[in-house]
């Protein structure tokens, strides 16, 4: 059977077993709706969210304007739904670490890939111009992100391998920060274990220890 991605055409209603309900109006495709997201956040890795069009998106994701429309009123509304797909698969619970150590080879594992390094500097980049986007970033991981990340810094605290008066959440900020910078500084082909080697050398600063830190004893 010949089914077409854009749902203009007719044989888009043919289905080998079509849903006993659905909603009154024109049926969905899911493959255009697939291929109209994929094509938003692939330009807006490439060029940059002020060079993304609807037009853009629906020449490279095989359907018409009118296609993508009907789904999307406007781009803005398009490339929210295109970062909110691209992370529709992280589950928080992966991120509940045991140690810092997972914990930094989990993120040097996500900012080892040269397409992931890509889209947060293109995230960052819209925070005056369309704040939308990044605001999704954060709902849909990095507000995820942030908070497992506190909760392994108060893990390591308490295990003694931060120093007792150490805020986790200024590490936290701190961290974030040290990622943004390696964003910009550092080239795409830098991979995972160099990135590790990096978050460790910015802990190892702020005192991080392999094994615990001996406690100070209060007797006299």
């Amino acid at each position: 059977m010949n089914v077409k991605l854009d749902d203009d055409s007719e044989e888009h209603t043919l289905a080998t077993s079509p849903p006993p309900t659905r909603a009154p109006g024109r049926p969905r495709s899911r493959e255009a709706d697939e291929a109209i997201l994929a094509a938003a956040l692939d330009l807006l890795i490439e060029r940059g969210a002020g060079w993304a069009s609807i037009e853009q998106v629906a020449r490279r994701a095989g359907v018409t304007r009118a296609t993508v429309y009907r789904r999307f009123p406007t781009l803005t509304d398009l490339l929210v739904c295109a970062v909110e797909w691209e992370y529709r698969d992280v589950d928080p619970g992966s991120m509940d670490w045991p140690d810092i150590d997972s914990m930094v080879t989990a993120w040097a594992g996500h900012l080892g890939r040269p397409r992931a390094r890509r889209l947060i500097r293109r995230l960052y980049s819209t925070v005056d111009d369309l704040p939308e986007l990044l605001h999704a970033y954060h709902k849909a991981h990095g507000s995820h992100r942030g908070l497992a990340v506190r909760t392994t810094l108060e893990r390591a605290r308490a295990a003694g391998q931060l120093p007792p008066d150490s805020d986790p959440e200024i590490l936290q900020q701190m961290l974030s920060g040290a990622a943004l910078q390696h964003l910009a500084a550092h080239p795409d082909t830098t991979g995972p274990e160099e990135v590790k080697s990096y978050f460790l050398a910015i802990l190892g600063q702020v005192g991080l220890q392999t094994s615990p830190i001996p406690r100070r004893s209060t007797a006299r």
